[in-house]
């Protein structure tokens, strides 16, 4: 057999080699030093080139090289394509597969419920302002007839930064900070966080959100109040809803009270979350105490007003029945991306 026949049984060995190594680099890295190393076929042959006659030798060296080159070029050609299938499989990536929609993320449950009642009130002439966390203790309580010795502020679990400052119990001091630098007539709510110091539970917070009312102007009246707050408990609730007054105290509205919603839940014939009473309490409300006006130098005898606050973490709770405040407040995805 001469020389140019034993490099087309090489070739046509290597072929058939390849076809059962294509996806497996160790067999693809036995075949190039079976073919390619330093004793393998392909540099045998390179070596016989000196038993051609002379007239042969340049035509055998043409055939080693071309040989030499196609299976070095097949190897890599195989090696490429096994490594790529190896990095699809570590992956388990099936290109045929629709892609995976890329995750948005939610509006909180609180900040769904502060932006709704936002635009109820907001659509009744309300105006949104903002006011310190950090309050002194004049605005938080003496300006809002509470003073030092006055027993409604054991009502109050305070933060106490320093004597007189305070992390605020409730947004009820922007109150007095817009009537300071605005004459009636003045119509507000107040959203934010006020701060408790209260044991963390499952129906009670250190940290909770509120939101305060305040309108003032001539001749304003409790039914102004309660046709206020039906309206808003229509839309938040439902028509269907209903509204009821209590009476209480608070200290800085007289007459107070706290209104209750029917339950939406059972439709007021008792459920366990109205506690089988058929009545959700919703806030605390009462028309403005005269002595307040002393504070910001409105005239009693010309200007009424009512107040109101409601508790939002309430709200949401009642709205979407979560029985766990402290859900409200772990950032836990399972549970935001309810909403």
């Amino acid at each position: 057999m001469g020389l140019s026949e034993e490099i087309d049984q090489i070739r046509e060995e290597f072929r058939n080699k390849l076809r059962g190594a294509e996806e497996d680099l160790d067999a693809l890295e036995a075949l190039r030093v079976e073919f390619l190393g330093r004793k393998g076929k392909v540099q045998e042959m390179f070596s016989l080139i000196g038993e051609a006659s002379p007239e042969e030798r340049p035509k055998i060296g043409k055939s080693l090289n071309e040989l030499k080159e196609f299976v070095a070029e097949s190897l890599q050609d195989a090696r490429e394509a096994a490594e790529a299938a190896e990095e699809r499989e570590q992956y388990d990536l099936d290109v045929t597969l629709p892609g995976r929609r890329p995750f948005y993320g939610h509006e909180h449950p609180l900040a769904l419920t502060l932006r709704e009642m936002e635009e109820i009130f907001t659509s009744l002439g309300f105006v949104t302002v903002e006011g310190p966390e950090i309050e002194t203790d004049y605005y938080n309580f003496e300006a809002l007839n509470i003073p030092k010795d006055h027993p409604a502020r054991d009502m109050q679990d305070t933060f106490y930064i320093e004597e007189d400052v305070v992390l605020r119990t409730h947004t009820s001091p922007v109150q007095i900070r817009v009537m300071e630098e605005q004459q009636p007539p003045v119509r507000i709510i107040v959203p934010g966080r006020v701060y408790r110091n209260e044991a963390v539970s499952a129906r009670s917070n250190c940290l909770f959100y509120q939101v305060e009312g305040l309108y003032v102007d001539e001749g304003v009246t409790f039914a102004d109040l309660k046709a206020t707050l039906e309206e808003f408990a229509h839309r938040y609730f439902g028509e269907s809803s209903t509204i009821r007054f209590r009476p209480s105290f608070f200290p800085f509205t007289e007459p107070s009270t706290e209104v209750d919603v029917s339950c939406f839940l059972c439709g007021g014939e008792g459920c366990r979350v109205c506690k089988q009473t058929g009545w959700l309490e919703i806030l605390g409300a009462g028309m403005v105490d005269p002595n307040l006006y002393e504070y910001v130098g409105y005239d009693a005898e010309k200007y009424t007003g009512f107040a109101f606050g409601i508790g939002v973490d309430r709200m949401v709770m009642m709205k979407y029945g979560i029985e766990d405040i402290r859900l409200l407040y772990d950032s836990d995805l399972r549970f935001l991306r309810q909403f």
